[in-house]
């Protein structure tokens, strides 16, 4: 039960922690941007099909926080779109780095360019979406 606290902990609450004592900040930006990390393990349409990729992940605690993380992009996406504060969640891919032992197919740079690309939307890009480098993700 602990990790599973200390993962909600991380993906969901820290991201309202630190979401809600940034707000003052964002609201004096004239392009404010909130990207959220997220993960293709979040998507309940993808780990849903029986047969799917992502279908027998052994995770009670990691994905269920990420798709918590999704809900909360939701909710600030709504929450903030009259004062122009575009918020999406991003899904680099499976990136090699220490937490999983090295074993991603994907470098950092390359997880990075999905969360780039969202921070760094014009003017009337999308909000309360969920994006990987290939495009928009379902829920």
């Amino acid at each position: 039960m602990e990790l599973v606290r200390e993962v909600f902990d991380t993906n969901a609450l820290g991201v309202i922690t630190v979401t809600n004592a940034v707000l003052p900040l964002l609201r004096r930006s004239p392009a404010a941007r909130i990207v959220n990390l997220s993960s293709h393990a979040a998507s309940l349409a993808m780990t849903a099909e029986a047969d799917g990729p992502l279908s027998g992940l052994p995770s009670v605690a990691y994905s269920p926080a990420k798709t918590a993380l999704n809900a909360l992009t939701l909710q600030y996406a709504n929450e903030l779109r009259k004062e122009n504060i575009l918020v999406n969640a991003a899904a680099p891919g499976y990136v090699d780095t220490d937490i999983n032992g090295h074993s991603g197919f994907l470098t950092p740079a390359q997880g990075a360019a999905v969360v780039v690309r969202l921070a760094t939307l014009g003017e009337g890009g999308p909000t309360g979406g969920f994006f990987s480098e290939d495009g928009p993700l379902p829920w």
